[in-house]
């Protein structure tokens, strides 16, 4: 005998985070800790691959499929993440960018937005900038303390491993559009 399907979602964020989260727009994320899992790996000619989460890639395709535009902005560029981000879609993506606030201002200066319709997600001190403009801040839960502090939302998962899924998500579930995504895939 099967066990029966589930007629809701089983996942739950708490109404005073989903309030804080509602109203998003875009959602700025980084890579080196948060898209992967922070670790810098070198082939034997001095390649460098990185690692990316496929529940990750799909919470940003998610986020595309409701109209929440998820942009990138790195301090490193490499061929692996561009291949990457392209194989997403992702439109928005500075790469090689240390000072990310000004960045993320022109991305929302490009989609007609403003903070208050921002979230962003950081693992470390490059990041606090642009986590202090917008009106929601998270990290993965293996960022840096600083970073966490500054977070509303410390996700239960690590960088590289499913943080920016939890994220993605949360923002789902506060659009009120989680519910229906899903239903999406179980009909």
């Amino acid at each position: 005998m099967s066990t029966p399907f589930p007629t809701t979602p089983a996942l739950y964020f708490e109404p005073a985070l989903l309030l804080k989260a509602q109203g998003i727009k875009v959602v700025f994320f980084d890579v080196d800790g948060v898209l992967t899992d922070g670790g810098l790996y070198f082939t034997e000619a001095g390649e460098t691959i990185k690692r990316f989460s496929t529940l990750d890639g799909h919470g940003l395709k998610m986020l595309q499929r409701i109209g929440i535009t998820p942009a990138v902005i790195t301090g490193r560029d490499s061929a692996p993440l561009r291949t990457r981000l392209n194989a997403l879609g992702i439109e928005h993506v500075h790469y090689g960018t240390e000072d990310k606030a000004p960045a993320a201002a022109q991305v929302l200066q490009t989609l007609g937005l403003d903070w208050s319709q921002a979230a962003a997600m950081g693992d470390d001190w490059p990041d606090l900038a642009l986590m202090h403009r917008v009106a929601f801040a998270c990290a993965p839960s293996n960022a840096h303390a600083e970073v966490k502090a500054m977070a509303h939302h410390v996700t239960k998962q690590e960088g590289g491993h499913g943080a920016a899924r939890e994220l993605c998500d949360l923002i789902l579930v506060a659009s009120g559009r989680y519910a229906d995504v899903w239903r999406g895939y179980v009909a």
